[in-house]
């Protein structure tokens, strides 16, 4: 903690929650069992982002992928969606919720609580949360070009009833993602030990830094949070630039 620069935290952290259900296999629990754990886990994370002055977090919670689980661990989860969001860790941090995804898919009652809790921490200013609920990243960039189609051929719509080559922006894309309310991830982040995006904010992490680590979500803390940011701290960000002129734009602001 002490090494943390406090001027350069991300202001948008994304996380890859992994590793809860092998967490519990090896300690022979129910699969179950680990994302509960995993939900104390997102508890103390979110305090802990909170402290540090980060305004984004982005939970990766339910892929539109984990649609194809065995049905007993989707209860599961989905049971486990409605008792988390019961908890005041909202309110005592003036945390907002958010949540991205094909929620129609969800359970009503699942879907009655989400629109709930967003209503509920509408006006919280100390943090964003933002949890991706049937959510893919697929899904969301061909939702956004659906979107875009039906919004630009709307016969009232400049008298067209077609799309031109020239409506379509990376503005306009932008405007029509599930995280149109909020920037791009600073810094990506994935526990359990794997190396890869599994299909999640594919279009907005283009320039993320990205950090993976061996650590099961259950298990991971707010030193390991401290070790991504330093990592995180410890890397030039050019956004395609060189680094004579990252250095050179560096001093100009100083």
């Amino acid at each position: 903690m002490a090494e943390l620069d406090m001027t350069r935290i991300p202001q948008h952290i994304a996380i890859i929650m992994d590793g809860n259900g092998r967490w519990a296999t090896e300690r022979g629990k129910d699969r179950s069992y680990g994302h509960q754990a995993g939900v104390d886990t997102v508890r103390r994370i979110t305090s802990e982002c909170v402290r540090l002055g980060v305004k984004y977090l982005t939970l990766y919670t339910f892929s539109t992928e984990n649609w194809n689980r065995p049905a007993t661990e989707i209860h599961a989860l989905m049971g486990l969606v409605l008792t988390s969001l019961e908890d005041e860790i909202f309110m005592k941090n003036n945390v907002r919720f958010r949540v991205i995804g094909d929620v129609k898919r969800l359970p009503d009652e699942v879907q009655q609580k989400l629109k709930e809790t967003e209503e509920h921490t509408k006006d919280n200013k100390a943090m964003t949360m933002v949890v991706a609920l049937s959510y893919s990243s697929r899904w969301e960039i061909t939702q956004a070009v659906k979107d875009i189609i039906e919004e630009r051929t709307r016969p009232w719509r400049l008298g067209r009833q077609h799309v031109e080559s020239f409506d379509i922006t990376e503005d306009l894309i932008n405007q029509h993602m599930q995280t149109s309310f909020m920037p791009d991830p600073d810094l990506l982040i994935r526990t359990g030990g794997e190396l890869r995006i599994s299909n999640f904010l594919l279009w907005q992490i283009a320039y993320s830094e990205l950090y993976f680590c061996d650590t099961y979500w259950p298990d991971f803390s707010e030193e390991d949070l401290h070790k991504a940011i330093l990592s995180y701290q410890s890397r030039q960000r050019r956004f395609g630039k060189t680094e004579q002129q990252v250095e050179e734009n560096t001093e100009d602001n100083i």
